[in-house]
């Protein structure tokens, strides 16, 4: 049996929704003790009672972050492989009103964690799990035939997982150019490219690729 909820746990998760409703809102720029203790209708001093600083109050509100990116609503790929990993890059991507919010949030933490080293760890060893995940679901892609199999499966992954922020990115800027419809067909043209070089037998090492000086007016 579960311990009764004390007042002090209503109060810190009353005190978690506030830091939540801040980020929303106005991001971590906007994310202060003050800000956090308005939405609650308290005073800064309850606020400093959870948080010595403001250091305290951005890395509670990165696992406030993240432990609400794992709970949310994931799509359920018919098989796994091809199927798991196009799954996987969608679930990234700002597809939905809260697949927005939750972006725009997480853009907003890159320049707070590239700033902190604790925090540069902790986002660095999510996005190591995030890799992992696609690479789990290229490799089984590989024994099923669906990828390159001589292909390299981390390198891979990478290139999936760079090819989806940087579609975040440009859907956050650009959601007119970059509806949900128009994301879904990027991510399956990037996906058939990769079962293209499938069906040439391209070879994966750059060093086995032709190059040809052109002159800049050669170039396209």
């Amino acid at each position: 049996m579960s311990p009764p909820r004390t007042d002090h746990d209503a109060r810190r998760h009353d005190v978690s929704e506030a830091v939540w409703r801040v980020l929303a809102e106005h991001g971590f720029a906007g994310l202060t003790l003050r800000a956090v203790a308005a939405a609650m209708g308290a005073s800064t001093g309850l606020v400093t009672h959870y948080f010595a600083g403001k250091h305290e109050l951005i890395a509670h509100a990165l696992d406030i972050l993240e432990a609400r990116t794992q709970q949310r609503p994931r799509l359920k790929a018919p098989a796994i492989g091809l199927p798991t990993l196009r799954a996987h890059m969608l679930d990234i991507l700002p597809l939905t009103s809260e697949g927005v919010a939750m972006n725009r949030i997480w853009v907003g933490s890159w320049d707070v964690a590239l700033s902190d080293p604790a925090l540069f760890a902790a986002q660095a060893t999510r996005y190591e799990r995030i890799r992992a995940g696609l690479c789990t679901a290229i490799e089984d892609a590989q024994r099923l035939g669906e990828l390159p199999t001589l292909a390299d499966a981390q390198r891979l992954a990478a290139t999936a997982l760079s090819f989806t922020h940087g579609l975040v990115v440009q859907a956050l800027f650009a959601p007119e150019r970059f509806p949900a419809e128009h994301q879904i067909e990027l991510v399956d043209d990037f996906l058939a490219t990769l079962t293209a070089e499938r069906d040439r037998g391209w070879p994966t090492d750059p060093s086995g690729w032709s190059h040809k000086q052109e002159s800049p007016g050669q170039m396209h």
